[in-house]
């Protein structure tokens, strides 16, 4: 059996940040999305909402870069079906029953729109016809971090005036967590090896990142950013706000924050709000900052919608000298001890305790010693 002939039914449910809609998902539902090459992180966030299936107004992998979203989607066993046009975001209300029967998606028996069925077979062709033109997207990736260094050399300045939110930096670690790839991962990592508990790092989460130290059981300290990806119940933890404001002084975040009665900072800088967690840690004397899903290459700059990474490049360069991108560390550090593996060690300690005992007189002689006590 095919995937697109395998029928999927279940009530809909639509929204165009996907962000958004998954806070509100339920199991057995599909998700009506538009979004153009689906991130890892909101493909992620799909998979573990127990949907049954996604309809993509738009191409959940349109050529330009190999994304991992659309393959994390269909492993969990997720029907998609892309390209079904924007008119599909107005077709149906909350709570719609539909059929994804191939490339048609059916009410009552009626086609009311059609798209592509993906498979990761159908994933895999077009990845392998990006990977072909990713020196050109490279190229261009390349061209637009060099021109917008100039629109972001505020962030190297000594004039840059970070917030002082009340909390002492100096000689501190800090933990800054973004949810990025491999970010719940590598934060288990970093807890269950006693690296929070010994250090007690300052916990920054930047948006996203606030409600992945929540889960942790590690709430966090700080949060930054602009807001649109936070829980009220995270901003509500009694971690201090920083609002992500632009140099020219607008903040989207602060309208937010307003209208939930809670009292924030405004730090004024280009860029990303990673990067300014970074700085904030850093001019306020921070000993080290161990960075966890932060985003740092064109792929992830891609995922998240930017043409270039003016910016990140200029944080790395001033806080390099302490920072620590714990990015994937996971993937080179297993904590578990196998049974076998333990067994072995056992053994071995055992077969050197008998040789020896059968090689040293002294030893032997008071092993005998000690018999003969007992026994006596």
């Amino acid at each position: 059996m095919t995937v697109a002939s395998i029928v999927v039914t279940g009530a809909t449910r639509t929204d165009a940040r996907t962000k958004d809609l998954v806070k509100r998902l339920r199991v057995g539902e599909v998700a009506v999305i538009d979004h153009k090459d689906l991130d890892r992180v909101a493909a992620e966030t799909l998979a573990e909402s127990g949907i049954v299936a996604v309809i993509n107004a738009s191409e959940s992998s349109s050529g330009r870069y190999p994304n991992e979203g659309p393959v994390i989607v269909l492993e969990a066993g997720i029907a998609l079906l892309d390209g079904v046009g924007a008119d599909i975001m107005d077709r149906f209300d909350d709570g719609t029953v539909v059929t994804i029967h191939g490339d048609e998606v059916l009410i009552d028996d009626e086609v009311v729109a059609t798209g592509v069925r993906q498979s990761l077979e159908s994933i895999a062709e077009i990845h392998d016809r990006s990977r072909a033109t990713l020196g050109a997207e490279f190229i261009r990736f390349v061209e637009n971090t060099v021109e917008y260094f100039d629109h972001n050399r505020d962030l190297v300045s000594d004039d840059l005036e970070v917030p002082d939110v009340g909390i002492s930096f100096e000689g501190r670690h800090v933990l800054m967590v973004v949810r990025g790839h491999d970010y719940r991962e590598d934060l288990l990592l970093l807890r269950n090896t006693g690296y929070v508990n010994e250090q007690r790092p300052i916990l920054i989460g930047v948006d996203g990142g606030a409600d992945a130290l929540v889960e942790m059981g590690m709430p966090p300290d700080i949060i930054v950013g602009d807001f649109d990806s936070v829980s009220e119940s995270a901003l509500r933890g009694g971690a201090k706000l920083v609002v992500h404001a632009f140099p020219n002084g607008r903040a989207p975040g602060a309208e937010r924050l307003d209208e939930l009665g809670l009292d924030y900072f405004t730090f004024k800088a280009s860029g990303t709000s990673e990067d300014i967690a970074m700085l904030m840690a850093f001019n306020q004397g921070a000993s080290l900052i161990v960075a966890v899903g932060t985003h740092s290459s064109m792929v992830d700059f891609l995922d998240k919608g930017r043409s270039g990474m003016a910016s990140t490049i200029l944080t790395r360069m001033k806080v390099g000298p302490i920072l620590v991108d714990a990015k994937g560390v996971n993937r080179l550090y297993h904590s578990a001890v196998r049974k076998r593996d333990l067994m072995l060690l056992v053994a071995g300690a055992l077969a050197a305790i008998i040789i020896i005992v059968n090689v040293s007189d002294p030893i032997r002689l008071v092993i005998h010693s000690i018999w003969a006590d007992l026994t006596g």
